[in-house]
């Protein structure tokens, strides 16, 4: 087994190392002030059931993190196991939205269509993270639907699904 002092100088085999736990994979989604803007996130976690608190984690190089971090509402959305197109569009761009098959939450955030689960969320609370900040969100309203989740895991996307 490797082992590190994580630091400066061992930043890639931290990441490494943390990249050894398997996520899901979401989009997270506002309406800055500039326009509707998303981005792919795997630090997505349950916080607590009373009240419902979710938290994701923005980076603070990422040119979204202001719109994001500023917005009074959000939605995260659970991509499914054939949504990496959608996850590598909001990693890559804020603006990956396609059309009119996406719609708006109540409280105007843009919605995408065909995810497991969505939570609409009112910003609860912003924590500071280092190079990134925890988002809390007081969950609003959650949907969900079966199928197999998106999976991150060192690097690599996948899913549950049987390959033959």
């Amino acid at each position: 087994m490797n082992e590190l002092t994580p630091g400066p100088e061992e930043a890639r085999a931290f990441r490494t190392a943390l990249g050894r736990y398997a996520t899901g994979v979401t989009v997270v989604t506002a309406m800055g002030a500039d326009g509707p803007v998303g981005m792919t996130a795997n630090s997505f976690t349950a916080l607590s059931l009373d009240p419902p608190l979710v938290l994701w984690c923005p980076a603070r190089r990422s040119a979204r993190f202001a719109a994001l971090t500023a917005a009074r509402h959000f939605a995260i959305h659970v991509l499914a196991h054939d949504q990496l197109d959608l996850g590598l569009a909001f990693a890559r761009a804020g603006d990956a939205f396609t059309g009119p098959q996406e719609g708006m939450t109540p409280e105007g955030a843009p919605a995408l269509q065909g995810v497991l689960a969505r939570f609409d969320c009112a910003a609860h609370a912003l924590h500071d993270g280092g190079d990134h900040a925890i988002l809390v969100g007081r969950v609003l309203r959650a949907s969900f639907r079966d199928g197999a989740p998106l999976l991150f895991w060192g690097g690599l996307y996948g899913d549950f699904l049987k390959h033959d």
